[in-house]
């Protein structure tokens, strides 16, 4: 038994070594060796092969059709508005037919809508020899299936421990490293160490996550006294973005570890930190949000105006709260490649435990951040009309789809006024008097 315990704990020596020297140390200094370099070439040519024997082994009639399903979903709509196809359907001002159309619109709206995938993972077009990414592909080739093994084996054996291990000095050194320099006095000293502490602990955990992260037009990178604005996929869009640069967070507190590292990096940084009781009071937050933009001495905010996590195909409605603030708008658009992991977190289908585990054993986290010209609200225009400038031009950016949907939809029923505008929109549409709003977005709310 006692050879055991010696046994482990040498291994448990040689892995956080391994760590430390490869991988903190260089962290320390925003350095890197080339080793996640190696690996991603690696990967993908071991993907490129999986892709090719895979549509060696199914026919190109099923492949061809998984394309389509992949990309176009179920339901095969036309793009033209509603209004449009209504108006070439009839030649006078109401047709019995019609109401055909509507029961089809329907139909589509229940097998299919345009909201609710939003809330699951994408579906990908070829298997990336992840368990869970595709139940279309089982078994295709002895090869193929061998190689599967061997992956499971080196995610699950070999860079589960060590992004373990990883994950382990990160947030170790986060709590010890911002409750040391929080007992400094302030001065430009300890703001420089505070960054400095947060960007290395922030790229060790990018590191855990074997995460390959490109950064575009970084002469944009959000300013002190700014508010940095993204679409929001998973918890882990802190880390892409922290990784390239200090913020100061806002949000919720909480107990358990996560209010452990909250109390700590407050202490080193101007985090914005609610009680419960006080994110309730919408005053409250946005005299407190305001008062720190007001100060250009201090970190740029980070908000997620969606409220919840999309697949990362879409951007759907930014909240107007962020945008009654004030001060410079900093667009930030984050795109994930789901080809080597899904990052998107369903929070009502996993716990963040269980969604850590499937981040940590999938193969790598690769995404793109692209910073966007600053933005600022014009005259003239409300909180709501800026907000959903500033989204359109995130999506645009990352090339997500733009949704005018409440993200809160995930646990929420669609409101019975916004139904019955719809239901208004439809019979002016069908008597002739024309439309009023986007009625394509009605058939999918009733």
């Amino acid at each position: 038994m006692e050879g055991l315990l010696m046994i482990a704990a040498q291994v448990m020596s040689v892995w956080f070594t391994l760590a430390f020297t490869l991988i903190v140390l260089p962290s320390v200094f925003g350095l890197s060796l080339g080793i996640s370099e190696f690996y991603m070439r690696i990967l993908v040519k071991t993907l490129e092969w999986a892709t090719i024997r895979i549509q060696k082994g199914v026919k190109k009639k099923q492949a061809m059709a998984l394309k389509n399903s992949a990309s176009s979903g179920i339901i095969q709509r036309d793009e033209t508005t509603m209004e449009k196809e209504i108006a070439g359907l009839r030649r006078v001002d109401f047709e019995l037919s019609d109401v055909f159309y509507f029961s089809k619109k329907g139909i589509e709206a229940i097998v299919e809508d345009e909201v609710t995938q939003r809330f699951s993972s994408e579906e990908l077009v070829s298997w990336n020899l992840l368990t869970r990414t595709n139940v279309n592909f089982q078994y295709i080739s002895l090869r193929l299936t061998v190689v599967w093994v061997l992956g499971v084996v080196v995610r699950y054996c070999l860079l589960l421990p060590l992004r373990a291990a990883l994950a382990a000095i990160g947030i170790v050194s986060m709590i010890v490293g911002t409750t040391l320099v929080g007992k400094l006095p302030n001065s430009r000293f300890k703001d420089w160490l505070s960054e400095l502490v947060h960007l290395t602990c922030s790229r060790i955990l990018v590191r855990a996550l074997s995460g390959t992260i490109t950064y575009h037009n970084k002469e944009n990178r959000p300013q002190k006294g700014g508010i940095c604005v993204a679409n929001h996929t998973s918890p882990i869009d802190v880390l892409i973005l922290t990784n390239d640069g200090c913020y100061a967070m806002v949000g919720q507190a909480h107990g358990g570890l996560m209010g452990l590292i909250q109390r700590s990096t407050v202490k080193a940084c101007p985090h914005v930190w609610f009680d419960r009781s006080e994110m309730k009071d919408r005053h409250l937050v946005l005299k407190r949000l305001k008062e720190h933009v007001a100060d250009q001495n201090k970190l740029p905010i980070l908000i997620f105006p969606e409220g919840t996590c999309i697949n990362n195909t879409s951007v759907m409605m930014f909240k107007k709260g962020s945008f009654e603030i004030g001060g410079t708008i900093y667009p930030v658009a984050i795109k994930y490649d789901p080809q080597f992991g899904d990052a998107f977190w369903n929070s009502s289908k996993y716990d963040i435990v269980s969604y850590l585990l499937r981040i940590m054993t999938s193969w790598a986290i690769v995404c793109n951040v692209w910073y966007m010209p600053p933005m600022i609200r014009e005259e003239g225009e409300d909180a709501v009309q800026f907000a959903n400038r500033v989204k359109s031009a995130i999506a645009h950016r990352g090339g997500l789809t733009e949704l005018p949907w409440d993200g809160g939809l995930k646990r929420a029923k669609v409101k019975d006024t916004f139904k019955e505008e719809q239901q208004k929109n439809y019979s002016k549409m069908i008597v002739g008097n024309g439309p009023t709003g986007n009625l394509s977005m009605g058939a999918e709310s009733d």
